[in-house]
């Protein structure tokens, strides 16, 4: 085998005695999302067998509280009609049953930011925790 006289290792036969690593770092970016993909799968948390309970299954509370405020300013909860002066008096008996229970306010775009504001604290203050903004998809 001769070197020329550059040293890059290319014998008579015209061959190249140098490494490519191209195939390699095709192999590691493959091996790479590979993994990034696998590792959220794999966190799914320790595997138990869990024991069988006599008693029936404790129900969820699936049915949201829906609160509604119109382009007047005017309160609903649900389809009744409430003074906005005393929200937080009707609301707190049933946070105090189901503090967990979803709220969701739907307000009319129309309505002014403090108004949203003023049923959202109300909300806060009768003892519900957290409550959505209820809006509709862009067309």
């Amino acid at each position: 085998m001769a070197f020329n006289l550059e040293g890059h290792g290319e014998d008579e036969e015209g061959m190249l005695s140098e490494i490519n690593v191209t195939p390699f770092v095709d192999v590691m970016l493959v091996l790479l999302i590979v993994f990034m993909v696998a590792a959220p799968m794999m966190m799914a948390g320790v595997p138990v067998d869990l024991p069988r309970a006599a008693n029936a299954p404790v129900p969820q509370v699936t049915q949201p509280l829906v609160l509604t405020l119109d382009r007047q300013g005017r309160v609903f909860i649900e389809e009744a009609e409430t003074d906005p002066a005393t929200l937080v008096a009707t609301l707190a008996p049933m946070a105090a049953e189901t503090p967990d229970r979803p709220v969701f306010l739907r307000a009319d775009r129309n309505q002014a930011y403090g108004e949203v504001m003023r049923v959202l604290a109300a909300l806060a203050a009768s003892g519900f925790g957290r409550a959505s903004l209820i809006g509709e998809a862009a067309p």
